[in-house]
C-alpha cells in the first residue's frame, strides 16, 4: 500500500454519491416483477452480489463491506439471510423491514437516519414504502461477507424470468444468451429443513436491533471527540470502549466493527488525529471537508450528502463543516475495540 497520499491518491478513496455505478441484475430476484427496479451498489469490499456485472468501487479488504441499495416506491428486496451482520442506515425514504421466510414474523418501519442491525440466520427483506426514491447505506460484517441464502419462493419466481443461481454462488442471466457452465449445478431450492433452521424473532426482539434517530444521541459520546469544536460523537453499534472513553451503543453486541454518529455544527470541526483501524465516513446530511497533510503539503477534499470516504490508516487528518448548516455523518471503525485515536 502506498505511503504517499496526495490529492489524486486520496480522491481514489472517495466515492461520490452522484458517481455510484449500480448493478441492475445483482441478485437472482432482480428480474422478478416488484423487485426489478432495484439498484445494488458495492462501494467498499467484495460485497455479496451474485452477478459478474456488479461494479466494485473500492476493492480493498477492510474487515467489513460497505454497500447500498436504491429503490423506487413499492420495490421489494426479497426474503434472504446472511451469515454475517447486515446493518442499514436509512439515507432517504421510508422503509419497511420484514422478517420470516414469508414475511410472517414481523415488520418494522424505519425513517431517515434510523439504523437497523439484522442478526445472522434470519430471513429478512425490505421495501421502499415512501413516496420517492429511497437509498439505504449498508455495512456487512467480515472482509468475506459470504453468500445470500434465499427463501424458497424466490427460486420459484426467478425461474420464470431467466436468472439462474449456481451452487458456487454466481448468477447466470439466460436472457442474454448465457447458459449454465458444464459441470456446475444450479443452486437447489432452499429446503424446508433449512428454513426451519433459521432463527424466528419477535417484533420486540427486532426492535431491540433498531436504533432510531431519537435514540442515537442518548449514549455518552467519546471523550476523545469531545475535544473537538462543535462535533458530538454518539455510539450506535459496539461495546463500551475505555481506550476512547466511549459508552456502548444501543446495538452493543459484537459486529467486528463499530458505527458512530457525528453531529457537526456549522463551522465545527474535529481534532487532528490518526487511527490504527479502518475508518469510513458517510455523509448523511450536509457537507464535510476532509483535510490532511502529505509530504509537507496541505490537502483537502469536499464531501456532499451520500458520499463515502475511507481514510488511510495512520494518516493525520481532521474533518470540518465549513457550511452554515449542521451536518450528520455516520462513521464505521474497524474492530470490536478500536484503539484510541492518536493526536
Amino acid at each position: 500500500m502506498s505511503n504517499h497520499w496526495g490529492q489524486k491518491q486520496m480522491m481514489q478513496r472517495l466515492v461520490k454519491y452522484r458517481e455510484l455505478r449500480p448493478c441492475l441484475n445483482a441478485f437472482v430476484d432482480t428480474y422478478t416483477p416488484g423487485s426489478d427496479q432495484k439498484e445494488n451498489f458495492t462501494i467498499i469490499g467484495a460485497g455479496v452480489a451474485e452477478s459478474p456485472d456488479q461494479h466494485v468501487h473500492i476493492n480493498e479488504a477492510h474487515g467489513f463491506n460497505i454497500g447500498g441499495a436504491r429503490q423506487p416506491p413499492g420495490c421489494l428486496n426479497s426474503q434472504h439471510s446472511h451469515t454475517t451482520e447486515e446493518v442499514f442506515v436509512v439515507h432517504s425514504g421510508t422503509w419497511a423491514f420484514r422478517w420470516g421466510d414469508e414475511c410472517q414474523d414481523g415488520e418494522a418501519i424505519l425513517q431517515e437516519g434510523d439504523c437497523i442491525s439484522i442478526p445472522v440466520n434470519v430471513f429478512r427483506g425490505f421495501e421502499n414504502v415512501g413516496e420517492g426514491l429511497g437509498f439505504l447505506y449498508a455495512v456487512l460484517g467480515g472482509s468475506d461477507a459470504g453468500n445470500v441464502k434465499w427463501a424458497p419462493d424466490v427460486f420459484d419466481k426467478a425461474e420464470d424470468y431467466g436468472l439462474v443461481l449456481l451452487e458456487n454462488g454466481s448468477l447466470v442471466d439466460t436472457t442474454t444468451g448465457a447458459s449454465i457452465p458444464e459441470g456446475v449445478a444450479a443452486m437447489p431450492r432452499t429446503s424446508d429443513a433449512e428454513v426451519k433452521a433459521h432463527r424466528v424473532m419477535s417484533v420486540a426482539e427486532m426492535l431491540d436491533c433498531v436504533c432510531t434517530v431519537e435514540e442515537q444521541s442518548v449514549a455518552v459520546g467519546s471523550d476523545f471527540m469531545s475535544q473537538s469544536t462543535g462535533l458530538k460523537e454518539s455510539p450506535i453499534i459496539g461495546a463500551a470502549n475505555a481506550d476512547e472513553g466511549i459508552a456502548a451503543g444501543k446495538l452493543s453486541w459484537t459486529h467486528g466493527f463499530q458505527v458512530r454518529r457525528w453531529d457537526v455544527a456549522a463551522q465545527g470541526q474535529s481534532v487532528d488525529y490518526s487511527r490504527q483501524e479502518e475508518e469510513v465516513v458517510f455523509v448523511h446530511r450536509g457537507h464535510l471537508t476532509f483535510s490532511w497533510q502529505d509530504q509537507g503539503e496541505s490537502h483537502e477534499l469536499s464531501m456532499e450528502e451520500g458520499d463515502v470516504l475511507t481514510v488511510p490508516k495512520g494518516i493525520k487528518h481532521h474533518f470540518s463543516n465549513l457550511s452554515d448548516t449542521d451536518t450528520v455523518a455516520y462513521v464505521t471503525v474497524g474492530g470490536n475495540q478500536p484503539h484510541a485515536p492518536i493526536q
